[in-house]
């Protein structure tokens, strides 16, 4: 894909992290539903690492009460460091040091949970102007499948906003966002949008495209946001004001462009997608999966005869 024009570089991201992690109570009364781990690392970390690989070195987070702990993980630990030092536990200690050194880590609070969209509009003054990615802390995607630097090409070639889809069940797409889209002559993961619904009716959606937690925003996004009455939930929806910028032409905001992500996901808002997704990356590791994999063939069988 070869550039038309320069545009602004998209250097920023936005990670909402304000939700309050009701499907994993109890464990969530205390702990931000961002800090579970996943493996050895908390969720948000693997994010904020995905952020970085494409890039994007200022990293904004919108929290809420009770969120402290993710400010802390992304912050130096001058006693366990000095403890793991005097330990000689390399290992460890560049562990710890990690995601310190990921990114420029800025926080916001949201105030009232509003929903994505307003998540979303408190970082109109940290974003200044520039088109800025948002990651939802959900999402987990594989580093192996560059999803974010695909979409901050497409950004770049095109200008408007992009957002992630995943084609799925369409018995599933209730539980969505959904696109429609037409094809834009710029490869067969590039579509243009021309309509988006959140969480519709299976039988009315427009298409089984998904919406998954990646996008990158034109900062005409706030403007828009401003005036998005609160839609399903009684939230601010980010797929309304996506759907108003994808009737605009270009010098307006506008259009919404999709691209088309067939890599690997891990999904870890669900119970069962959070426990699924901890099984397959602990197999993938070189440390772990040898003998977990063996621990977990012989459990199955066992499983399988009982």
């Amino acid at each position: 894909m070869t550039k038309t024009h320069a545009r602004t570089p998209v250097t920023k991201a936005v990670v909402p992290a304000a939700g309050l992690g009701t499907r994993f109570l109890p464990a969530t009364k205390a702990t931000p539903k961002e800090m579970l781990p996943v493996v050895d690392k908390p969720a948000i970390q693997y994010v904020v690492e995905e952020a970085a690989a494409a890039g994007l070195s200022d990293i904004l987070m919108v929290t809420g009460r009770n969120k402290r702990a993710l400010e802390d993980h992304f912050d130096r630990a001058y006693e366990l460091e000095e403890l793991l030092t005097r330990k000689g536990d390399h290992d460890r200690l560049r562990r710890v040091q990690e995601s310190v050194q990921l990114a420029n880590m800025h926080y916001v609070r949201q105030g009232d949970p509003k929903g994505l969209g307003h998540a979303v509009s408190v970082a109109e003054q940290h974003v200044a102007g520039q088109p800025f990615a948002v990651l939802l802390g959900d999402d987990l995607i594989d580093p192996r499948d560059p999803l974010l630097s695909r979409m901050i090409e497409v950004q770049q070639e095109l200008g408007g906003s992009v957002v992630a889809l995943m084609e799925v069940d369409p018995a599933q797409i209730h539980l969505y966002g959904c696109a429609a889209v037409k094809p834009n002559g710029l490869g067969e993961d590039v579509f243009r949008i021309t309509d988006l619904v959140e969480k519709p009716d299976t039988a009315e959606a427009p298409s089984n495209y998904a919406v998954i937690g990646r996008y990158i925003l034109d900062p005409a996004v706030f403007d828009v946001l401003r005036d998005t009455a609160p839609g399903r939930g009684g939230e601010i929806q980010l797929t309304d004001a996506l759907r108003e910028l994808a009737t605009r032409e270009e010098n307006a905001g506008g259009p919404v462009h999709g691209v088309l992500f067939k890599g690997r996901r891990y999904d870890t808002g669900d119970r069962g997608d959070y426990l699924r997704a901890i099984v397959r990356l602990a197999c993938e590791r070189d440390d772990l999966g040898p003998e977990f994999r063996d621990w977990l063939r012989r459990f199955v069988a066992t499983e399988m005869q009982g």
